[in-house]
């Protein structure tokens, strides 16, 4: 069903690409009805334009904060043409059709990122706007609605091939984003409110998004998928390789995780289904990317390598010599570029823009979604408490703290041993503590790694004493773990027994 435009409301706050729009408008014959800062930018362009305030005979008040909320905007847009008794209340009380809207809002999200002045916040709430929106979009059926210069090229060529009119189809695909539109406008301000008042788990909790990408597939290929982001970009840009697929993106994220969680400048990361397999702080960079990869070189094959600084030739070369599926850098120099571009399918990554400071992580099951704050505490020493006689030196201390802060980002059940700084064994996702200690042992031993004053870590506490005394065994000198147990005593003990170090740590960090 085709609907003729005869008149257009016209008001924005991004005025860009207006001209080719007026133009096809103004070809049309028209009607142009504006307000504010839009009508005087249709003037400046040389176009023919009614004031909303002559339309309506109401001047803009309250500073503009009500200028198209009036009944002959609003039933101009909503009445139903085919309706007799709408039609007579337009021609009782002088009403006339409005047969296109068009409408983009104040831009309440650039002010949250320019202001921290509440009254500018405010002022930059839109009502007038959203109002014609919501109204244009519920009577599709008559009336077409526009929220964003992208789509002004669209309504162009709807408007040649139709001579001046709008189909049905198009309309409905209109008020279906323009819906989105208001959603995800509210959502931003209700946001805004939570988080002002400190409101960490409202009533109703509003999520919303921008669509960056349709991903080709999600975990296997008959699942669908797609990365949104409630920010405009993803704050790292990718200048090598083929798209990135869904389960890439979890492995860079997860990546990115710990890689932000070393000292700043410092570390390299290896990962592989979202589960570490080597971590090096060491501050050279080639030694760093070699003693993660010690690590565990056969899970690295075709995993992800984060690293926490520049990539140079000398690194790339080396990092060019195993399969990769991505590398991850705070940039890349010109000769480094050079050399991992010969795998043409080698996804290079520069997060130097990335921070890391998600404040909460979503998790959905069917239509419940759980909610919680991230896991993202720095760790020093007042984290720990020192349990054992024998305490820890500087190094081990050092060693330590390394350690335990893998560890959180490692899938439970975890274990991982480390020393001078980097991993040299890693036990995930097992059911028994007591297996996961045996595959962090099982992994230095299989890549010959020789440590002295190893220390492990362990993400919960161990309930019974053979789990610390597997590790202790094998040459582990210090183990951190938290507390909690009711056999806290007997570990305690254990490790006096042995001369072993033992800390208990005051949080505990499950990842499952």
């Amino acid at each position: 069903m085709k609907k003729k435009i005869k008149t257009a409301l016209i008001s924005v706050s991004d005025k860009t690409n207006l001209r080719p729009l007026l133009n096809i408008l103004k070809k049309l014959k028209i009607k142009i009805i504006s307000s504010g800062g839009t009508y005087k930018e249709i003037k400046r362009l040389k176009f023919n334009c009614l004031e909303v305030s002559d339309f309506t005979n109401s001047p803009e008040i309250l500073e503009g904060r009500v200028k198209t909320l009036h009944p002959k905007i609003h039933a101009g847009i909503l009445n139903k043409r085919k309706k007799k008794s709408h039609s007579k209340d337009l021609k009782d009380n002088n009403f006339e059709n409005i047969d296109l809207v068009i409408v983009n809002f104040y831009p309440f999200e650039k002010t949250l990122k320019k202001t921290n002045n509440h009254q500018k916040v405010i002022e930059n709430i839109d009502v007038g706007g959203p109002t014609m929106v919501r109204s244009a979009a519920k009577n599709y059926n008559d009336v077409a609605v526009i929220t964003s210069p992208d789509q002004y090229e669209e309504l162009i060529q709807e408007l040649k091939k139709f001579k001046g009119s709008t189909s049905l189809n198009f309309r409905e695909k209109l008020s279906r984003i323009a819906f989105a539109e208001t959603a995800y406008y509210d959502s931003v301000i209700s946001n805004y409110f939570n988080k002002k008042t400190n409101t960490i788990f409202p009533r109703k909790k509003i999520f919303h998004g921008n669509l960056l990408e349709q991903l080709r597939y999600g975990e296997n290929p008959h699942q669908q998928s797609a990365i949104y982001s409630n920010d405009t970009d993803i704050n790292f840009k990718q200048i090598h390789g083929k798209q990135l697929s869904y389960n890439n993106y979890n492995d860079i994220f997860s990546a990115l995780t710990i890689s932000k969680s070393l000292p700043k400048g410092k570390g390299t990361v290896i990962v592989k289904h979202a589960n570490p397999c080597g971590v090096s702080a060491k501050k050279d960079p080639l030694e760093s990317y070699k003693s993660a990869l010690s690590c565990d070189p056969v899970s690295a094959f075709g995993g992800i390598v984060s690293c926490n600084f520049k990539v140079t030739k000398n690194l790339a070369a080396e990092l060019n010599k195993l399969f990769l599926e991505v590398i991850i850098a705070n940039g890349f120099d010109d000769n480094a570029i050079k050399i991992l571009k010969t795998k043409k399918n080698l996804r290079l990554i520069d997060a130097t823009n990335y921070v890391s400071g998600q404040l909460f992580k979503f998790v959905s099951f069917n239509k419940n979604i759980m909610v919680q704050s991230e896991d993202l505490n720095i760790f020093s020493k007042k984290n720990f408490k020192f349990v054992s006689k024998r305490k820890p030196t500087s190094k081990q201390l050092k060693d330590i703290i390394f350690a335990f802060n893998v560890c959180r980002y490692v899938k439970s059940n975890a274990i991982v041993l480390a020393s001078n700084e980097t991993t040299v064994g890693i036990g995930s996702g097992q059911p028994s503590r007591l297996d996961s200690c045996q595959i962090a042992i099982d992994k230095m031993k299989k890549f010959n790694l020789s440590a002295n004053n190893l220390v492990a870590a362990s993400d919960a506490f161990f309930p019974f004493v053979d789990g610390i005394e597997k590790l202790i065994q094998t040459g582990v000198r210090a183990v951190v773990q938290p507390s909690g147990s009711i056999r806290d005593k007997e570990i305690i003990k254990f490790a006096n027994e042995t001369d072993t170090v033992l800390l208990f740590s005051r949080t505990r960090h499950f990842r499952h």
